[in-house]
């Protein structure tokens, strides 16, 4: 009987436990918060990672499951795979390392054909560039809590891809841009991070914001050669504050004119980069700080164009411009 009772009384101790244990938080404020969907829809996320969370992203193996599709004049509409490692899958393709060479690394539920990809390619295959997709959709899909935890390990993985495609190609880091959008846009910076800041370029459209505050993985400005940070939705879906070597915060950085919701804000950050990849124009002028450039108050000397083609190393900063509410959106 005695025993019967030490053995109840276990039961009803291990009854409450919780059942999915917290583990750390994301964010020091609010545990449920909503980001945007791949629909453009808000979801509910729970920021504090549970056990059950680093289960599901255990389950995503970057190095198997990223996918790299390649894109060029010659290919513009169909994709030709590229494989870490498959050096006659290279040499079959239509790679040419002579070329400037465009990764783009999609955000929260996006997948390949997301309008981030399909909007950027057009743009950059206007003219020779090799534009890599990467596709990372089996980490980015699923609870954003996840998916913010997959960021780091494709950002790893992405790297190593970059590495052997340089060394297997004879392309120079220096010749490379990085482009990411929402998880993506922070990424992008583990990417140079983890290729030692040689990337020649890397560019963050509107890098996340919620789960991203306190966390060690955001975007730095030393990323790479030249980091440029653009916000379209600041303490919204984008991240709030400065985040680069030089950031750019069209019309405030908040409501883009011709948007109603969230989504459109979000996603006006790689329609302008798509259109400064084509004509140019976005010439912003300097600010003293972000918030300086969110009220539009910017009259410090100096002007610096937004996105393009080519680096601007040495240059850093804030600046502000205004945009139409339809394309061309550029006042230049």
């Amino acid at each position: 009987m005695k025993i019967i009772a030490v053995v109840f009384a276990l039961a009803v101790a291990v009854s409450g436990l919780p059942h999915d244990p917290v583990l750390t938080k994301l964010d020091s404020g609010l545990r449920h918060q909503y980001v945007e969907g791949a629909d453009g829809l808000p979801v509910l996320a729970d920021l504090w990672v549970k056990t059950s969370d680093v289960a599901e992203a255990a389950r995503y193996n970057p190095l198997v499951h990223n996918q790299y599709h390649l894109f060029t004049a010659a290919n513009p509409q169909v994709s030709q795979p590229l494989l870490n490692g498959n050096t006659a899958l290279l040499e079959a393709s239509n790679f040419n390392a002579s070329l400037q060479t465009a990764v783009l690394i999609h955000g929260f539920q996006d997948t390949v054909i997301s309008p981030f990809n399909s909007v950027v390619v057009a743009a950059y295959i206007q003219e020779d560039v090799n534009v890599i997709v990467v596709d990372w959709s089996t980490g980015a899909s699923g609870l954003y809590t996840s998916a913010v935890l997959n960021t780091p390990t494709s950002g790893i993985a992405v790297a190593s891809f970059i590495a052997w495609l340089s060394d297997a190609s004879g392309a120079s880091l220096d010749t490379f841009h990085v482009v990411g959008h929402g998880l993506g846009g922070h990424q992008a910076g583990i990417v140079g991070r983890n290729l030692g800041g040689q990337i020649g370029y890397i560019t963050a459209l509107d890098p996340a914001f919620t789960g991203w505050v306190t966390n060690d993985n955001k975007f730095q400005p030393d990323d790479g050669v030249y980091t440029e940070v653009v916000h379209t939705s600041a303490g919204l879906s984008g991240y709030l504050a400065d985040l680069g070597q030089v950031d750019f915060y069209p019309n405030g950085g908040v409501d883009m004119p011709g948007c109603i919701t969230q989504d459109c804000d979000h996603a006006r950050s790689f329609h302008y980069f798509a259109e400064s990849l084509v004509s140019g124009g976005f010439t912003g002028n300097r600010c003293s700080s972000y918030l300086t450039a969110m009220l539009g108050q910017c009259y410090i000397r100096g002007t610096l164009q937004m996105g393009g083609r080519d680096p601007k190393p040495g240059n850093e900063g804030i600046y502000y411009f205004r945009t139409y509410a339809r394309p061309p959106f550029s006042r230049d």
